[in-house]
């Protein structure tokens, strides 16, 4: 968001010494003592008949979450399958790190995508921004960044966060939208933009989308930021939704170039939310937002060149996912959140489950196939990553416990003690 904060500059599961007998009556008397104690404003519900899309990893990506060709190392950054990084442009003031070209290799190393953020050629908060110096750099920008130069550019990203940096003095931000997007396309007729790229208030979204449709300039990707708590982003996508309606846009991909606040990256609670709410609301994209470092991958990482701090393993899980994402119904936008896959072979389903409040939780899986419940139980195992803070090293999840549950119905509930800045990781397989 506000960069004036910002500074310059094969996983083995942590058993602590429980032996397995002990995880298991560890388990079962977890399940007696809480399996009546979670209410239903504690409970996450999966559907897993219920398919929401293919595995796709969409909430893996970070603004600047690469520094330099060696920030983070290309082992940290892959083992998350990052899906796509917004970076500085080529030659770009913002930072003295994070060059789109610089990092371009590394990107294509582990996997992921770029989004050059244009508006980082100017230093400073709001942007130094003037028409005699933007003109001729978008020209010679997208000259050196291009498809052909960087193939795994995903997109243009024009502008940043024009509710906070864009000044009156330069005319209306819908004017240099319009502009700008002409511009870009007179070079280059088929590599994405997105926009308008504002912060978490989305109130000036009507007034940029009426322009461009007037103009004919409508992004291809409408992207703005989410960094005031997972609670409002469902909010956000209806009316993002309705005003593609009421002024006849077909539907867009939607990118969130930046998420969370301050107080919960690096943290694994919270950031569950975001996952969950990005799956179910069929997100194209979204990136952890740059509050610290970069080349610390959103701050899943101590610091630029540090360690895994307790977050970044919720991001191993949620990046060990395959097959298809399944439904989930978190009791409320405040509840404890989560998000579900299943395997193609039928074999496995995973829950990562995290946020709300501390107590007694559950999660309720509902339609599970015969893949899994032939012998009428399930085997459950249920991890967690424990917060340590964010510039604290964590060398790894542990197992709260492992145990057999009968299934009627084809459903069973799993009851969890949790807390709101842990993350917890279900792995259901047959008994």
């Amino acid at each position: 968001m506000t960069s004036m904060f910002r500074p310059a500059p094969a996983r083995r599961l942590v058993l602590g010494s429980l032996t397995a007998t002990a995880l298991v009556a560890g388990a079962a008397l977890i399940a007696s003592q809480n399996a009546d104690a979670a209410s239903s404003s504690m409970t996450l519900v999966v559907n897993a008949g219920q398919t929401l899309r293919p595995v796709t990893h969409v909430a893996t990506g970070s603004l600047y979450g690469l520094a330099d060709a060696n920030n983070p190392s290309d082992s940290l950054a892959s083992a998350i399958k990052p899906n796509t990084f917004v970076q500085m442009p080529s030659g770009g003031k913002q930072q003295p790190t994070g060059d789109i070209l610089v990092v371009a290799g590394k990107s294509q190393r582990v996997g992921a995508k770029l989004v050059d953020r244009l508006s980082d050629y100017y230093a400073g908060w709001p942007y130094q921004f003037s028409w005699s110096t933007w003109t001729p750099f978008v020209a010679a920008q997208l000259k050196k960044v291009n498809r052909s130069t960087v193939p795994n550019l995903a997109a243009y990203a024009p502008w940043n966060e024009s509710d906070n940096t864009w000044k009156s003095a330069n005319g209306t931000f819908e004017d240099f939208w319009t502009k700008t997007y002409r511009q870009i396309r007179s070079i280059d007729a088929t590599t994405p933009i997105q926009g308008p790229s504002l912060s978490n208030n989305i109130s000036d979204m009507e007034n940029f989308l009426k322009n461009a449709v007037a103009t004919k300039t409508v992004p291809d990707i409408i992207a703005w930021h989410e960094l005031a708590g997972a609670k409002l982003i469902e909010n956000d996508v209806n009316k993002v939704v309705a005003l593609e309606k009421k002024y006849g846009i077909s539907p867009r991909p939607i990118d969130i170039e930046e998420y969370a606040a301050p107080a919960e990256v690096g943290i694994p609670g919270p950031l569950v939310g975001y996952i969950a709410k990005f799956e179910r609301l069929g997100i194209t994209r979204a990136e952890l937002a740059f509050w610290n470092q970069s080349g610390a991958l959103g701050d899943l990482l101590t610091g630029r060149g540090g360690s895994p701090n307790a977050a970044y393993w919720l991001y191993r899980w949620y990046a060990d996912m395959s097959g298809n994402m399944l439904s989930t119904t978190p009791a409320s936008q405040t509840s404890i959140d989560g998000a579900a896959s299943l395997t193609n072979d039928g074999k496995q389903l995973s829950v990562i489950v995290g946020g709300g409040t501390s107590g007694a939780s559950a999660v309720q899986l509902n339609g599970l196939p015969s893949s899994l419940t032939s012998s009428g139980k399930v085997h459950v195992t249920i991890e967690q990553t424990v917060s340590r803070g964010r510039t604290t090293a964590v060398s790894g999840p542990s197992t709260l416990s492992q145990s057999t549950f009968t299934v009627s119905n084809k459903s069973v509930t799993i009851p969890i003690n949790t807390t709101s800045t842990t993350a917890y990781h279900l792995v259901v397989t047959k008994a």
